[in-house]
């Protein structure tokens, strides 16, 4: 292989890496509490906002990020079939939590495979966004789903980041189990 052919499929293999973390993929999961059967909740509140800080001023300061959480949770929940209403009427009470930490990534592929010679760590924002489902008349968790990526580049950026919240809130409740959506008679969503 010549030299300049290698330095093409290089190049190229430097491009697709930055590419797929410049894409970076959102892990979502969830925990369902053992015992407890989904179907029977009806209606929901919100519970009382979460009072600690999400580790990144520019979070913590944005007035909109709250709105837009809630907005799309309200939206996903009312296509699953659940009724919004107030605390005392309420089956469950919806919270969510948002962590922000500085990460760093090391490059070590990178460096393991020779596609850089002067390979340096990278700082990047991690995200994580839980939305809890709890038990109005127990106080127990019912509940938990949260997602976690990349937030280099979401925070300074209002469109995206409020796109990146409706990806990952849609993400999330479409971990809750499907005997629940099923069981409230709500057809599949044709939401995005």
């Amino acid at each position: 292989m010549t030299l300049q052919r290698r330095g093409l499929r290089l190049a190229a293999a430097a491009v697709a890496t930055a590419l797929l973390a410049g894409c970076a993929t959102t892990q979502v999961s969830s925990f369902l509490e053992r015992g407890i059967d989904i179907s029977r909740y009806r209606a929901y509140a919100w519970g009382p906002p979460d009072m600690l800080a999400t580790g990144d001023p520019r979070l913590d300061s944005n007035p909109f990020f709250q709105t837009r959480v809630q907005a799309e949770v309200d939206r996903r929940l009312a296509a699953q079939g659940f009724e919004k209403t107030d605390a005392a009427a309420a089956d469950l009470l919806v919270h969510y939590h948002v962590s922000v930490t500085q990460r760093i990534d090391v490059n070590s592929v990178d460096q393991q495979y020779g596609y850089c010679n002067d390979c340096r760590p990278d700082l990047y924002d991690a995200g994580t966004l839980t939305l809890d489902l709890v038990d109005a008349r127990t106080n127990r968790l019912a509940w938990r789903g949260w997602a976690a990526r990349s937030f280099d580049g979401v925070l300074d950026r209002q469109e995206w980041m409020e796109q990146q919240i409706d990806r990952a809130v849609a993400r999330i409740l479409d971990q809750l189990p499907r005997a629940f959506a099923l069981a409230r008679g709500a057809q599949s969503p044709a939401l995005p």
